[in-house]
C-alpha cells in the first residue's frame, strides 16, 4: 500500500486503495492520445493504396507529358501538377470506395484481412466522407484547372471502377475486363489534360494500359485464388480452376501486347528506338507469360504460384519502363495540330 503525509498532522499514513492505478492511468490517457492519432492518420493513409496511386499518376503523367510535347510546350508547368494532384485524389477516392463496398469481402482474405476499414479500425462514415470528398475534390479541381473533357473523364473513370465493376466481382468473371477500362485511362487523362481533348494518341496510351492489365491480373488471380474462393469474388481461377481459361488469357493478351505496344511509333509520337526497345520489351513480357502457362500441367500448387509471381514481377517493371521509354522518346516531329 502506497503512503503519504497528511497536511492536517504531519505524519506518514496510508493512502487509499487504488490511489496508485488512478494516478498511472490519468498518466496513460495524455500518452495514449497521440498514439491513437497516428494509428488514426496511418489507417486514413492506408486507405489510399498509395502504391496503386503511385502508378496510376505515373501514366498519367506520361500522357501529360505526351501531349505536352505534341503541342511544343514545356511538360513540366503548373498544370501537369494540377493535373497530378487530381489524378491522385481521384484514385485514392476510388481506392477508399472500393474498400468500403469490399471491407466484408476483404475480412475474408488473407491478403486484405487487415485493412483498416475490413479490421473497423476506421467506420464505414469516414471512408464513405474519405472515399466521396477525395473523388468529387479531385474532378472539380480538374475541370477548373485543366480543362472540363478531363475533369469529367476522371470523374466517369472512378464512377465505372467503383460503382460498376467492384460489384460485378462478386457475380461474373467479366469484370476484369470491365475493369481495364477505368484502368487504362490514366494516361488518357493526362493527355486530355495537356491537349483538351481526345485524340488517337491519347487512344493508342490507352489500349496500352488495357491489353497489359490483362496478365498483369491473371498472374495476380492466380496467385490469390485461394483467397479469392473465400470471399466468393468470381475470378476466373476459382470459376475455372484448371488453369487454361486463365493461362490461354494471359497469352492472348501478352501476343496483343507487341503490336499495341508499338502504335505511338505508327503514329509519329516516337521515334526508332522506341519502336526497337518497345518490341524488345514485349517480348520479354510474352517470354513470362508463355513460361506462365506451365500452370494447366499437373504440379505443386508451389510451383504453380512460382509461374504466377514471375509473371506478376515482369509486369510491373515492364510497364514503368515502357512508359519512361515513351517519356524519354517523345518526338515533335510530326506534331499534332
Amino acid at each position: 500500500m502506497e503512503a503519504r503525509i497528511t497536511p492536517e498532522s504531519g505524519t506518514l499514513q496510508p493512502a487509499p486503495a487504488g490511489t496508485a492505478s488512478l494516478a498511472a492511468k490519468s498518466l496513460q490517457k495524455p500518452m495514449e492520445r497521440p498514439a491513437k492519432l497516428l494509428g488514426y492518420v496511418h489507417d486514413t493513409i492506408e486507405t489510399f493504396k498509395l502504391r496503386v496511386t503511385a502508378m496510376v499518376v505515373l501514366t498519367a503523367w506520361a500522357g501529360f507529358h505526351l501531349g505536352a510535347v505534341a503541342s511544343g510546350i514545356f511538360s513540366f508547368n503548373p498544370t501537369l501538377l494540377n493535373t497530378l494532384l487530381g489524378v491522385a485524389l481521384v484514385s485514392g477516392g476510388s481506392s477508399v470506395l472500393n474498400q468500403v463496398f469490399e471491407r466484408r469481402s476483404d475480412a475474408k482474405m488473407l491478403r486484405t484481412a487487415q485493412r483498416p476499414l475490413a479490421t473497423g479500425r476506421l467506420n464505414l462514415a469516414h471512408g464513405v466522407f474519405l472515399g466521396m470528398a477525395s473523388i468529387i475534390c479531385g474532378s472539380l479541381w480538374l475541370a477548373t484547372r485543366t480543362n472540363p473533357v478531363t475533369g469529367m473523364l476522371t470523374l466517369l473513370t472512378a464512377v465505372t471502377y467503383v460503382g460498376i465493376y467492384t460489384p460485378l466481382k462478386r457475380y461474373t468473371t467479366l469484370a476484369t475486363f470491365i475493369g481495364a477500362f477505368p484502368g487504362a485511362m490514366p494516361p488518357l487523362i493526362g493527355w486530355t489534360a495537356a491537349r483538351g481533348a481526345i485524340e488517337w494518341p491519347a487512344v493508342a496510351l490507352f489500349a496500352i494500359l488495357f491489353v497489359w492489365q490483362i496478365p498483369h491480373f491473371m498472374a495476380i488471380a492466380w496467385l490469390y485464388r485461394e483467397d479469392y474462393g473465400r470471399a466468393s469474388i468470381r475470378m476466373l481461377p476459382v470459376v475455372e480452376p484448371d488453369g487454361w481459361s486463365t493461362a490461354m488469357q494471359a497469352l492472348i493478351y501478352a501476343v496483343l501486347m507487341i503490336p499495341v505496344s508499338i502504335l505511338p511509333y505508327w503514329l509519329h509520337i516516337e521515334g526508332r528506338w522506341y519502336l526497337w526497345i518497345a518490341t524488345l520489351l514485349g517480348l520479354g513480357y510474352l517470354f513470362y507469360t508463355i513460361r506462365f502457362f506451365r500452370i494447366t500441367r499437373p504440379a505443386e500448387a508451389s510451383h504453380t504460384r512460382n509461374y504466377a509471381r514471375a509473371l506478376l514481377k515482369a509486369s510491373v517493371i515492364y510497364l514503368p519502363l515502357l512508359f519512361a521509354l515513351l517519356m524519354l522518346d517523345a518526338q515533335t516531329k510530326g506534331v499534332l495540330p
